[in-house]
């Protein structure tokens, strides 16, 4: 056959069965004739030692030239080691991106999340994902699609950052379980929305106001004792919501004040807490038909909604804006204004690591702003020609002052006594 145009192309005549004519130029480049007249260019060569054959595509929407083109391309693709023909049928079976994030959900996160974080990649994917490129195959997606959808969730950028963690995951696992090339993550190198971490700590009037609230709503009943017993723990235990809300009696020891926690966002944990805490715990029924302490309605189950009771008491407390892992913070600042280390909070907490415990860092400093302000003022009345005695010696503690005298006097007896 001379050189493949689309006048020698256009001249070629059926035959009763499909033949191929091939190109005198370019070797393996070639184009089928079928019986009923369709025109397929098409290209053979060897792979790795075996014979693969790939279809180009149609002549007429495909010219010629452009068939010669690619021909060239994919013989020199199989020369160099690839396999122009697998990744054309991988391709051709590769799942849409819904299938993908099916097969994520059902062989990663079931077997290796928590339930709240089954939750959440399910939610990414069903309100975010699915929508946005679900029906595309999984080999199609590009950077700009992910760039694109990351985007267009700019106006709610920490849940931007959250649905972009799930595509991340699941395009390394589409390599994993060979679906795409090595290194072709469309993830790579699209930056998540910077993220500023909240920090709101309640204060002792706004505990006040709070503590009011639950008694209100305990008192008149608008709010379920379920609900008002959950929020108490919260404040008492600095204990995580799903910690609370998924407690059950078998891990409540009132005895030694201890809720030892066989699962928690960082693994099995002992919690601790005071007799105000202890109290609470005693208030509460225990039923005989159910394990938990936070119960819900149903039988035998847990209360599993906080949001809303928690949105109508913290605006009766007027603290609209605190939300409730915002108790949390606020039981670990509290630790710290009693002069306890970040190591201690970290344990208080259930923290596994350092730096997770060191954002509250800046509320230790507040003793060391308040020394720096007294010997500040010292050093500034001297430059006045003003005396300013410390706050010791201008008000000196009676009480330290009657038990020294108490010391003394017992010394001195004690030394008669021994004369």
């Amino acid at each position: 056959m001379p050189r493949l145009t689309k006048r020698t192309v256009d001249q070629i005549a059926p035959g009763s069965t499909d033949t191929i004519h091939w190109d005198d130029e370019l070797r393996g480049f070639g184009v089928r004739v079928w019986p009923t007249g369709r025109k397929v260019y098409l290209v053979m060569n060897r792979v790795k030692g075996r014979l693969r054959k790939i279809t180009i595509g149609p002549h007429g929407p495909i010219t010629a030239e452009k068939a010669r083109v690619r021909a060239h391309e994919i013989i020199s693709e199989a020369k160099a080691g690839r396999d122009p023909a697998k990744e054309q049928d991988q391709a051709r079976k590769a799942p849409t991106v819904k299938g993908l994030g099916e097969r994520f959900l059902k062989e990663h996160v079931e077997v290796r999340c928590k339930p709240s974080t089954q939750a959440e990649y399910k939610r990414s994917l069903e309100l975010f994902i699915n929508p946005k490129i679900g029906a595309r195959k999984v080999t199609d997606i590009e950077r700009k699609d992910i760039a694109e959808l990351h985007h267009g969730l700019s106006h709610i950028p920490y849940q931007a950052n959250r649905t972009f963690g799930v595509l991340s995951k699941m395009f390394n696992l589409a390599e994993v379980w060979g679906l795409r090339p090595d290194g072709s993550n469309p993830c790579l190198h699209v930056k998540k929305y910077v993220e500023q971490k909240r920090e709101r700590f309640l204060s002792p009037e706004e505990f006040a106001a709070l503590g009011k609230a639950l008694r209100e709503v305990e008192q008149d009943g608008s709010e379920t004792q379920s609900a008002i017993e959950a929020i108490r723990l919260l404040m008492l235990t600095g204990c995580r919501l799903g910690e609370i809300m998924t407690l059950k009696w078998a891990h409540v020891e009132i005895k030694v004040r201890e809720l030892r926690l066989p699962d928690s966002k960082t693994g099995a944990k002992i919690v601790h807490f005071g007799k105000t805490a202890a109290d609470v715990l005693k208030s509460i029924e225990k039923l005989e038909d159910n394990p938990y302490v936070i119960t819900g309605k149903k039988q035998g189950s847990r209360l599993t909604d906080l949001q809303h009771p928690w949105r109508r008491i913290r605006a009766k407390a007027g603290l609209d804006d605190v939300r409730i892992h915002d108790l949390r913070h606020s039981y670990a600042s509290g630790a710290l204004a009693l002069g306890e280390g970040l190591p201690m909070i970290g344990k208080l907490l259930g923290h596994t690591q350092v730096q997770t415990t060191a954002r509250y860092a800046h509320l230790a400093n507040n003793p060391v702003k308040s020394a720096a302000g007294r010997v500040s003022d010292t050093i500034g009345a001297a430059m006045l020609g003003k005396e300013k005695k410390p706050r010791s010696a201008e008000k000196p503690n009676k009480r330290k002052s009657a038990t020294l005298q108490s010391r003394k006097a017992t010394r001195e007896e004690a030394a008669v006594a021994a004369e």
